[in-house]
């Protein structure tokens, strides 16, 4: 599976030109200003109705002859808004939501409610190499301090070894007993 490496910051584009310049249409100032909300909104509709334009004209400007730079500056901007989508969703799974508790129709409270299938999934694919399959590994604390497993011969040596000395503690009972 190819990623694309997120942007790290916005390119310098050309705007589209147009053959007929609006005081309410798609001006260079528009655009620049609906890149921007674009990678900080990472939504088409929100960063469009931020430039107040919609989000239908963009899509129609993105297709126009001379918006290459323009397309490159949206996919740019909208690795960066996807970047900040992750970060809230990191965050909301760390730190949870608060939850309004009603009690027989009356706010009495809240409460924080984590998602942990969010968090999974988070860690699923921020971190692949750790988190594959759902296996986390190199985590478990107590497997680390055990070390490595043991081969069914150890183990049956060992358990050998165990039942020995049971048996030896055993007798020695009986004797003071």
């Amino acid at each position: 599976m190819t990623t694309r490496k997120p942007a790290t910051k916005l390119p310098t584009f050309t705007p589209v030109p147009r053959k007929c310049q609006r005081h309410d249409g798609w001006t260079p100032e528009r655009q620049r200003t609906f890149i921007e909300r674009l990678a900080d909104y990472g939504s088409v509709r929100a960063a469009a109705n931020a430039a107040g334009m919609t989000p239908e004209s963009a899509y129609y400007l993105r297709r126009q002859p001379g918006a290459e730079q323009f397309r490159k500056a949206w996919a740019a901007a909208l690795d960066l808004g996807i970047e900040r989508i992750e970060d809230a969703a990191m965050d909301r799974a760390l730190n949870g939501i608060e939850v309004p508790v009603y009690s027989y129709g009356k706010l009495v409270g809240t409460r924080r409610v984590y998602n942990d299938r969010l968090l999974m999934f988070m860690l699923r694919n921020r971190a692949p190499e750790r988190f594959a399959e759902g296996r986390a590994r190199g985590l478990n604390a107590l497997e680390a301090e055990r070390g490595p497993r043991l081969t069914p011969e150890e183990e049956a040596r060992d358990e050998a070894e165990f039942e020995a000395k049971l048996a030896d503690i055993r007798a020695q009972a009986e004797t003071r007993g």
